[in-house]
């Protein structure tokens, strides 16, 4: 596996700790369908939460700055194919987490609600 690949996983894996540790189950890593992947489904009270990851190992990379408008669709596409295919009642929400650092010295910074669908507007 890819150095890079390596510490994606790694920071996938803080990002589930620190949500364990908030009172959230994990209830899938790296779910798939097709192309589209979310790296954690989580679940705390009536909420389900799809989290994207952006691990980076030097802090003057931006994690969030990886997120783009496609990377976006790809989440409320795989979000909604997931809650169609469970059928759940929970209530959905798209967070993003930013991992910067190693294993030895890290930051998370968690934005809830980070992605939310584009609605058009008509005239």
């Amino acid at each position: 596996m890819a150095q890079h690949n390596d510490l994606g996983k790694w920071g996938e894996s803080a990002v589930a700790d620190y949500l364990a540790e908030r009172g959230y189950a994990i209830v899938e890593r790296n779910w798939r369908l097709g192309k589209i992947e979310i790296d954690i489904i989580a679940s705390k009270g009536t909420d389900i939460v799809f989290v994207e990851v952006k691990t980076r190992r030097e802090p003057s990379a931006n994690p969030f700055e990886a997120m783009t408008r496609q990377k976006e669709q790809m989440l409320l596409r795989g979000a909604n194919a997931y809650m169609q295919s469970r059928d759940s009642a929970l209530t959905p929400r798209i967070d993003v987490a930013a991992v910067e650092g190693d294993e030895h010295n890290y930051r998370i910074e968690y934005a809830e609600d980070a992605v939310r669908p584009t609605l058009r507007t008509y005239r």
